[in-house]
């Protein structure tokens, strides 16, 4: 039994490794790194108390250590996620290729031309400067660009 004692640590890093895959949460896989450190220490022929020390001190300095780390250099926070798509059209500037009112028109939104409609009610005469509002399936919500002054 102490023979293959490695071989069964190494069989549970495997099986944490799995687990650590399924969750992501990074737990298991501290507890993986112990778990093949005690294999480690079972290869050197050291006895079975000794391995299971090993895998305890790895295994918790890992989790107060580097799991922290990895979750901070990892985590993605809602703040910071790039803006794509027609999502990031919203506060543009745009120009009305058309007249423009509340049931639509044509703007040009840098370099694309988008079927467009104006906030409210009102008209926009074609080359007014516009900006969007918000975009509503396929149409750009745009009210005028208003200069102070």
């Amino acid at each position: 039994m102490e023979d293959l004692l490695w071989l069964w640590w190494l069989i549970g890093a495997l099986g944490l490794g799995v687990v650590e895959m399924m969750t992501v949460d990074f737990t298991f896989l501290m507890l993986s790194v112990g778990a093949l450190a005690a294999t480690g220490a079972a290869a050197l022929h050291a006895p079975w108390w000794v391995t299971i020390i090993v895998f305890a001190v790895v295994s918790i300095v890992m989790l107060a250590t580097v799991r922290p780390l990895l979750l901070r250099f990892l985590k993605v926070k809602a703040d910071t996620r790039p803006i794509s798509g027609a999502a990031a059209l919203v506060g543009r500037s745009a120009e009305a290729i058309t007249v423009i009112d509340e049931r639509g028109g044509r703007a040009k939104i840098g370099g694309d031309v988008w079927t467009a409609r104006i906030e409210g009610e009102g008209v926009v005469p074609a080359g007014t400067e516009l900006v969007v509002i918000a975009i509503d399936g396929a149409t750009a919500v745009v009210a005028p660009m208003y200069e102070e002054g």
